[in-house]
């Protein structure tokens, strides 16, 4: 009986090891918990030191829950009841000063995090960003290499070490660019345009995704963002340059009024005017 229930027990202990290895292994690779860039890196840290500072208080209340409800059971004579008692001032102060100053401390730290991560905020750095043009359709991502007059649908490129400056928008309804391992997500808006910087320390696949409901198809809303060494990008540029077709303003109209989950496809060269095209358009509707 005794080595059915160590079995048990340790089958039990395996699922459980086995589910909490990827549960975090799946978080550790694409989530906020693993970042690979700067903005990432600080975001990370405010989650942490929020987390931290809240434990101030949940693990104390959590403790002495515990113990008052161990101290306090009917069969413990040695404890003293007060059933007149009603009131403690020494007892508010507590209850409500530490709350209080924890409320204080997190309005800190977000307040400082928010101005130091600006998404419109350049990101200081020794080699050349590059810009980057990202529009969200229904239901895919188009990225437009305004300098480099290329575009790509749900596959960005960019050099390892390079400041990526992004100016985004929506042709459609409003939505949302997030690269959890980046950091920084922020909405995309039909007539608008928002700006967002980030910056991806070392070569790698980091996936990006839309994280706000914008209609049936919004789950295919899916893309890779690849950080290439200079001359994996250099490469790429060339190769993207020799293959595929142009993207004019009648092409992106077929590519916009396709729905469903899109390719990943290339264009080698780009209306350098057309993502303002895109944005008078959508205002004219």
């Amino acid at each position: 009986m005794r080595d059915s229930y160590l079995t048990r027990l340790g089958r039990a202990c395996a699922l459980v090891a086995i589910a909490t290895q990827g549960l975090f292994g799946n978080c550790r690779a694409q989530g906020v918990l693993d970042p690979q860039g700067p903005i990432g890196s600080a975001e990370r840290l405010i989650l942490l030191n929020a987390t931290a500072i809240m434990l101030v208080v949940a693990l104390p209340v959590i403790v002495l829950t515990l113990a008052f409800a161990w101290w306090y059971r009917a069969s413990n004579q040695r404890a003293t009841h007060w059933p007149d008692w009603s009131y403690s001032g020494q007892v508010e102060l507590v209850v409500w000063s530490i709350p209080a100053m924890v409320v204080i401390l997190l309005s800190g730290v977000a307040w400082t995090g928010s101005h130091l991560l600006d998404p419109a905020q350049k990101i200081p750095s020794e080699s050349a960003p590059i810009r980057v043009e990202v529009v969200s359709l229904d239901w895919k991502w188009l990225f437009i290499y305004p300098d480099q007059r290329i575009a790509t649908v749900n596959e960005l490129m960019v050099p390892a070490g390079a400041p990526i400056e992004l100016t985004l928008t929506s042709a459609t309804v409003m939505n949302a660019f997030f690269v959890p391992q980046l950091g920084s997500q922020i909405y995309t808006m039909p007539g608008m345009a928002t700006r967002l910087n980030l910056l991806a320390d070392h070569p790698g696949d980091f996936p990006g995704l839309s994280s706000h409901f914008s209609g049936d198809g919004f789950s295919d809303m899916r893309f890779v963002v690849h950080a290439l060494s200079a001359a994996e990008f250099s490469a790429w540029l060339a190769r993207t340059r020799d293959q595929g077709t142009g993207l004019d303003a009648d092409s992106y109209a077929q590519l916009a009024r396709t729905g469903g989950a899109a390719p990943i496809q290339t264009y080698r060269s780009v209306d350098p005017k057309l993502f303002q095209h895109i944005m008078h358009e959508t205002v004219e509707q």
